[in-house]
């Protein structure tokens, strides 16, 4: 059985999904403003809800940081960039690929 995991390396601006020590996909993500940083931590996935609507994209899954998740976007120009209030931000094929993966209750390192 997969033991999957989440790690996101900020300075990087890339998702990785990891089978225990093993790297089995990376994205681009779009990350925190400077004003408003994504949070660095150890945190779970504790939701998911799918069409969320407006900037969310397709998929909203919700960490146990309140206010905080993995999601889509409706501006796929913003991947890669300092864009978001702190949320991660995915392309919509990428988010849904990744939680087809990552159950509720998957593990979420972000690091600076």
């Amino acid at each position: 059985m997969p033991a999957y995991r989440i790690i996101i390396d900020v300075s990087e601006r890339q998702l990785h999904l990891l089978d225990g020590d093993r790297v089995v996909r990376t994205f681009p993500v779009g990350i925190g403003r400077m004003v408003t940083p994504t949070p660095t931590g150890d945190y779970t996935i504790v939701n998911k809800a799918p069409n969320p609507g407006g900037p969310f994209g397709v998929l909203w899954m919700g960490l146990s940081k309140p206010h905080y998740g993995i999601h889509g976007t409706n501006n796929p120009a913003s991947i890669g960039h300092y864009v978001s209030h702190g949320c991660i931000r995915m392309y919509n094929e990428d988010v849904l690929e990744l939680s087809r993966f990552v159950p509720i209750g998957t593990r979420v390192t972000i690091r600076p």
